[in-house]
């Protein structure tokens, strides 16, 4: 499902951290000692590492203006990340950012590439796929930022195919 490009900056994290579970298969990439190195997490930080990753589903989807029936609301990533400190880094040419106060903390590049991305306006275009078998992340580049489906090819056209057949398209008349 992954035709795109990914999430600028930052957020390409958050996309890739909220991808590591297909929902489809049960097949979770946090589960392997390969599928946790991209983030830095031990297995002992699973339960955490999770508890985030679902938030920030809840998150993308409500961007998308979805809602999980069953999962955490959006509002759970600011308990999430209140312990996770940020600091000012300002360079020699006075240029200033947020970073992570701990850089090994996965929670803390989580709270400053929201930071970052709310500050440059992008952090409402990282949404969750419409599709139930799916809620894939993906960063929304069309002009409108109306994107329902990670993919069009995929996830819309199974959609799109779906509601034909509901309105009763491809029967042969009676």
């Amino acid at each position: 499902m992954n035709e795109r490009h990914p999430a600028p900056g930052g957020l390409a994290l958050i996309e890739s951290l909220v991808n590591t579970v297909d929902l489809a298969s049960g097949v979770d990439l946090l589960d392997t000692e390969d599928g946790r190195a991209p983030f830095g997490v031990t297995a002992a930080e699973l339960p955490a590492v999770r508890e985030l990753r679902e938030a920030l589903r809840a998150a993308c989807l409500a961007h998308a203006g979805h809602a999980l029936p069953d999962g955490p609301a959006p509002s759970a990533l600011g308990p999430l990340l209140a312990r996770a400190p940020l600091l000012v880094d300002v360079a020699d040419d006075g240029t200033a950012a947020l970073a992570p106060a701990d850089a090994a903390s996965l929670h803390a590049r989580v709270a400053a590439a929201i930071a970052t991305a709310v500050a440059d306006g992008t952090w409402h275009r990282l949404k969750g796929c419409e599709a139930e078998d799916c809620r894939w992340a993906y960063y929304d580049r069309s002009p409108a930022g109306r994107r329902r489906w990670c993919s069009m090819s995929v996830c819309g056209a199974r959609a799109k195919m779906r509601a034909y057949r509901a309105r009763g398209g491809g029967r042969a008349p009676e």
